[in-house]
């Protein structure tokens, strides 16, 4: 394919991606297809000579689509959103076509530089501390991680890193090993998996603090569990505070813990992943009060903030904390700028090494839609749950299982478990619409997450319409 060509296939492509998205809510938002459909609709081997694009291209519908689960569906519910839009799907053309391989400045200053003051942009966005910004001469910064997990696990290991070498400097005779078969990390019960794994791949023991009746993890519940595990003689170094808990959007209440995780020096991450992107509008603002205590806040715009995957955001107070614990500097990847303290070379802030240049998404997204279009499209997700909620809570058959703060519902019909898994195995049976489910304190409960950017009132209410119906039918079944 030469350039004459891809200027008229790219457009083929821009208008297939188009018409996917303008008619995506006629496709089914779940796909009908058993675990191995793919492998016997293409050759098992790649073919010896090349093939045409448009043998290619016809395979799309063939072999991709009908095992394709539609994210960007308006009657798509489960999990949480991916965010999705024109000008970050166009930027993510550029990146592709640029090509740059962001690990230090000198690979490609513009990718670096451009980052770092994305990440500030944000920052300032969501009111956080001064200290978290790198502006052109803050101790902290920003940096875009693949996903929450990473960042998790980036915090945890920095953490590790830093608690040993405080205790070797006064503990010469201590081995790395002996201090951290000591140490312990500490997270809601709610947190996401992905916490315990970090524990588990950073090779310390994760312990999880029980929740309070609104699914929250309060002060006095970190202090009894730091307490007991002092006095047998482990080393408490890390708390991973959740803000949108993955099950039922809770909140861990950091005015409290924060201070506690000050007092006792533990590192303090939080983890916002969905939730976060909220804080860029004044009146959900206050639920991030108390990020001040923290040494490391993530969350992802590409759930809720139209940036499309992969665009984690993570911010730490002292980025010597991360690249003291990462450093690496073989030759081959030094260059003259290193050492100015005017460029920061992001493959110490991250596992990998190679990155791409994600923060373009970013930037043609903050300037396309500008701070009060990403307020309003917040605002209305929002709106729609609230919806929602209100039409769950006219049927005296259903409750509702947990505060709705954002744009998650959970909701239950009342009456056993086995009861609700069969609505939801029917629900998804059915492939109208898609949803997935969650444990509260011991309940199965279905969760309704408003997702697609192209979501309106007359989906949530074809929707509950919908789950409405499937509940009746299956009441009526029941033995009077």
């Amino acid at each position: 394919m030469d350039a004459a060509e891809f200027r008229r296939r790219g457009k083929e492509m821009v208008d297939y991606v188009a018409d996917y998205l303008e008619n995506i809510e006629k496709r089914q938002v779940y796909p009908d297809v058993e675990p191995g459909y793919l492998r016997s609709l293409i050759p098992e081997e790649a073919p010896e000579e090349a093939e045409s694009y448009e043998d290619v291209v016809k395979d799309i519908e063939r072999v991709i689509m009908p095992g394709v689960t539609h994210w960007h569906s308006p009657y798509f519910y489960a999990y949480f959103p991916t965010a999705h839009s024109f000008p970050a799907m166009l930027a993510d053309m550029l990146c592709g076509a640029i090509g740059c391989i962001g690990f230090s400045w000198a690979a490609s200053p513009a990718c670096t530089e451009l980052e770092t003051v994305m990440m500030d942009w944000l920052g300032k966005m969501l009111k956080l501390p001064e200290d978290f910004l790198a502006g052109t001469e803050g101790k902290g910064g920003g940096v875009i991680q693949g996903t929450a997990s990473e960042a998790t696990l980036i915090a945890l290991l920095a953490a590790r890193s830093k608690i040993v070498k405080l205790i070797q400097a006064d503990h010469p005779d201590r081995s790395e090993t002996d201090v951290i078969s000591k140490l312990v990390a500490y997270s809601s019960d709610q947190a996401h998996s992905s916490v315990e794994r970090a524990g588990l791949i950073g090779g310390v023991r994760m312990k999880k603090i029980p929740t309070d009746d609104k699914f929250s993890v309060r002060g006095a519940a970190l202090h009894k569990v730091l307490k007991e595990d002092r006095a047998a003689g482990l080393i408490p170094f890390f708390f991973c505070a959740t803000l949108g808990t993955t099950p039922s959007c809770a909140f861990d209440c950091i005015t409290e813990l924060g201070p506690i995780c000050n007092a006792e020096k533990i590192w303090m991450h939080i983890d916002a992943a969905y939730a976060g992107s909220a804080f860029i509008c004044p009146e959900f603002r206050p639920l991030l009060n108390g990020v001040e205590f923290a040494d490391s806040f993530n969350f992802n715009p590409h759930k809720w903030l139209l940036v499309n995957f992969d665009c984690s955001a993570m911010w730490v107070k002292k980025r010597s904390d991360i690249i003291g614990a990462f450093k690496m500097e073989p030759l081959y990847l030094k260059h003259d700028h290193q050492e100015s303290g005017l460029v920061t070379d992001y493959r110490h802030w991250q596992i990998p090494l190679g990155r791409r240049f994600r923060s373009l998404k970013m930037w043609f997204v903050f300037r396309m839609y500008g701070l009060k279009g990403l307020q309003a499209y917040i605002r209305k997700h929002v709106t729609l749950a609230k919806e929602f909620e209100s039409l769950v809570r006219a049927d005296q058959r259903f409750d509702i299982s947990a505060d709705v703060v954002l744009g998650l519902v959970c909701f239950r019909l009342k009456g056993s478990n086995e009861l609700n898994e069969t609505l939801l195995k029917r629900i998804n049976s059915a492939r109208k619409i898609h949803l997935v489910p969650c444990q509260l304190a011991g309940e199965f409960v279905l969760r309704f997450a408003v997702c697609a950017r192209t979501t309106e009132s007359r989906h949530v209410q074809e929707a509950w319409s919908h789950i409405s119906h499937l509940a009746s039918e299956l009441l009526q079944e029941l033995p009077h």
